[in-house]
């Protein structure tokens, strides 16, 4: 009995530890997690007395450079603009024999003047351009004769074209009719002029097509031409003389050449006889006074022969130019029409004299548009 009972004072058993922690746990039971740690957390460190600095805050960056002061910002031009008008002429000097161009002029044979007072011209150049230009041609149902005249005389025009021309057909009855539109290509116009076959309408609506034509043109840069062929007379227009030839004044940079149809027959005739030759007049009158308005010339052919050389005047007349301008002294914008006078004078101011080789003077003629009407304030 007493050494059993040493045996149970001695050393712990095989299933006991050899040393024992506070809240030991009884057998079969489990210690908890500790709460607010996750059962896959990492083991718990202890920073102990280390304290972290606290972290730099980023430096500040420097201020931005100021912006230079220019004058204009943004690249901006500010500029005054003053609207002083300028009046360029088209001006053609031809012998009146030959009807050659005369070249080698200068500035100082050129005397300008605007509504009777003297104008400085500015700038003188030489013009050698090809050209852009309306071949209206009158075809109406009436003497087979004029049609004929008409015919001839167009396509004496259309031998004249360079390649470098434009050139548009259109012909005028009741209606204006557009056969082509401008073109360079020769086949085209060609084709235009032999299109004209069989006449529908007797009535020649002159001042209609003419107004209808300019009005047209006034969308084309530059200085443009017509040819007009025809009788000269309107018998149904909508509109009067007095607002086609408003119209004419108002077109700039338009000269219109004009050919009269019909002069064999009224000579073969003697006159048309009566009240009709008195209309055949008066057209003729209105074709002159269309062609001088503008710097153009009128030509009344009887003879088919003389058409190559109409033409050949019309080509001298418009490739060969000289181009002048000036600031007129009157420079006020009220919308009239100021009348233009073209001169040609010497080195002392004299009006010029020309002589050919043999000493025998000879008659030239200065081809001008006789004015031009002012732009309104508005313009």
């Amino acid at each position: 009995m007493l050494l059993a009972g040493l045996l149970m004072a001695g050393g712990p058993g095989w299933g006991q530890s050899t040393s024992q922690t506070p809240g030991d746990q009884k057998p079969g039971q489990q210690t908890p997690a500790p709460q607010g740690t996750p059962d896959d957390a990492g083991p718990n460190t202890d920073s102990g007395g280390i304290v972290l600095g606290k972290k730099k805050e980023a430096d500040t960056p420097p201020p931005a450079p100021a912006e230079e002061k220019v004058a204009n910002p943004n690249g901006e031009v500010f500029s005054l603009r003053v609207d002083v008008p300028v009046v360029n002429l088209d001006v053609s000097v031809l012998l009146d024999k030959n009807h050659q161009f005369v070249p080698g002029l200068k500035q100082g044979n050129f005397l300008v003047t605007e509504d009777g007072v003297e104008q400085q011209v500015a700038t003188l150049r030489m013009s050698k351009t090809p050209i852009t230009a309306v071949m209206l041609l009158e075809f109406a149902a009436n003497s087979w004769a004029f049609i004929q005249d008409m015919q001839n005389a167009s396509a004496s025009f259309f031998r004249t074209m360079q390649p470098e021309d434009y050139v548009a057909v259109a012909t005028y009855d009741m209606q204006t009719h557009i056969l082509c539109d401008f073109t360079n290509d020769r086949d085209t116009v060609r084709q235009a002029l032999q299109s004209m076959v069989i006449p529908t309408f007797s009535e020649t609506n002159e001042f209609d097509a003419l107004y209808e034509t300019l009005d047209r043109l006034t969308r084309i840069e530059g200085r443009k031409y017509i040819v007009l062929i025809s009788s000269g007379r309107d018998t149904l227009s909508r509109l009067t003389w007095d607002q086609m030839m408003a119209k004419i004044k108002a077109t700039p940079n338009v000269t219109i050449f004009t050919v009269s149809t019909g002069g064999f027959v009224r000579e073969l005739r003697g006159g048309m006889g009566g009240s009709r030759d008195m209309s055949y007049l008066q057209a003729d009158n209105e074709m002159k006074t269309i062609a001088a308005m503008t710097g153009g010339m009128h030509f009344a052919p009887i003879f088919q022969g003389e058409l190559p050389d109409i033409f050949g005047q019309i080509n001298q007349s418009i490739r060969n130019q000289y181009v002048l301008t000036y600031r007129p002294t009157n420079s006020k914008n009220d919308g009239s029409y100021r009348k233009v006078k073209v001169y040609l004078v010497d080195n002392e101011g004299k009006p010029m004299k020309m002589v050919d080789e043999k000493g025998k003077p000879l008659k030239y003629s200065i081809i001008a548009r006789d004015g031009y009407k002012a732009k309104l304030p508005v313009e």
